[in-house]
């Protein structure tokens, strides 16, 4: 029997673009969040579009690693169309497809921490510009 601990992973979701550039960061991310989790859970980084891997190749991937849970954490600022309704339809189809379980979380921008962040950066801009 499986623990927790290699049954369960989590999909960081990010919109995806054709562009290598914009796709790094994100890369970049996923590695640092990888290393600060020390061995303690499985992160891998998918794209909605336009970037590969996409949502359905990582919970292809995640349950034929035999991961039986996988929560979704979107890398976005807010909640538009694609986190209320696309994103939704999407991982009901493949938590079927696949028979795992797929939970969606509310997107990070929505952290309280990334709104203090983004914030403080804001206003070091503003006051440093003058």
């Amino acid at each position: 029997m499986q623990t927790r601990s290699n049954s369960h992973a989590t999909i960081l979701l990010a919109h995806g673009s054709s562009d290598p550039n914009w796709v790094k960061p994100f890369e970049q991310l996923a590695g640092q969040i990888r290393e600060n989790l020390d061995q303690s859970g499985r992160v891998e980084l998918a794209y909605m579009e336009l970037a590969d891997p996409s949502l359905e190749q990582q919970v292809a991937m995640l349950s034929d690693d035999g991961m039986t849970h996988i929560d979704v954490l979107p890398l976005f600022f807010a909640a538009g169309r694609h986190l209320r309704k696309d994103v939704p339809l999407q991982l009901a189809a493949l938590q079927r497809q696949h028979l795992v379980k797929l939970t969606l979380h509310p997107p990070v921008g929505l952290e309280p921490e990334v709104a203090t962040a983004i914030s403080n950066v804001v206003v070091r801009k503003l006051v440093g510009d003058r």
